[in-house]
């Protein structure tokens, strides 16, 4: 990847729309799909805002009016890979349901995204030493920062609950996605590991899902 920054938006594109101007989502959802497959393909340096347009079929200008400049496209890109494994709805605080069975499926989408093909890709993308800090810094903070502040919130009704004895939800919610991650992911990030199968992952989830509830649950007293 080039070590060049993004091109500058024009003054009128970074206003975007007037007031009140509706969008189309369908252009936007074209947007973000190119963005996706572009940035995963090229990079972050090696992806214009040319190409994205062309890709989705439309001008740099529609580019421009729906996310202002190409970090924001690549934090909107980052988001919306996260957001369709791991949903936000899975987030939901409700003490009335099963914690167990919420971190479950928190834990399964967790690591279906973080072991398919693309997400491999990505992080070893940003592993590599030519990609610059601040990319990885709006890849952190697009994704896994907002996925381990999203379980922290999540997590509070139960500590306040008295369900689970937390004092730090963002260190408890890292230990959380660590778990889930586990030796498998680092061994399919070098290749060694190819994706695992639906027996296996389950077993490892929900091993994982248990060791932070015994860690975490408030003792029962006698």
């Amino acid at each position: 990847m080039s070590a060049a920054r993004s091109p500058s938006a024009p003054p009128a594109a970074r206003q975007g729309a007037g007031p009140g101007r509706p969008k189309d989502l369908g252009k936007r959802e074209a947007i973000l799909t190119a963005a996706r497959l572009l940035f995963l393909e090229q990079g972050y340096n090696g992806t214009s805002m040319d190409g994205i347009a062309a890709a989705a079929g439309v001008s740099k200008l529609t580019v421009y009016s729906h996310f202002g400049d190409k970090e924001a496209l690549f934090n909107a890109a980052v988001q919306a890979t996260c957001n369709q494994l791991v949903p936000e709805t899975l987030f939901v605080a409700d003490t009335s349901a099963p914690l167990r069975e919420q971190l479950l499926g928190i834990g399964r989408a967790f690591f279906a995204l973080v072991s398919s093909d693309a997400a491999l890709a990505t992080q070893r993308i940003m592993l590599s030493a030519s990609t610059e800090d601040h990319i990885r810094r709006l890849f952190w903070q697009a994704g896994p920062a907002r996925m381990t502040a999203a379980l922290g919130s999540a997590l509070a009704p139960r500590v306040a609950s008295g369900e689970l004895q937390i004092d730090d939800l963002e260190l408890a919610a890292g230990q959380f996605f660590c778990l889930i991650k586990g030796e498998l992911h680092s061994s399919m990030m070098c290749g060694l590991t190819s994706p695992v199968c639906a027996e296996v992952a389950e077993r490892h989830v929900a091993s994982s899902v248990d060791m932070f509830i015994r860690a975490y649950a408030r003792p029962v007293r006698p």
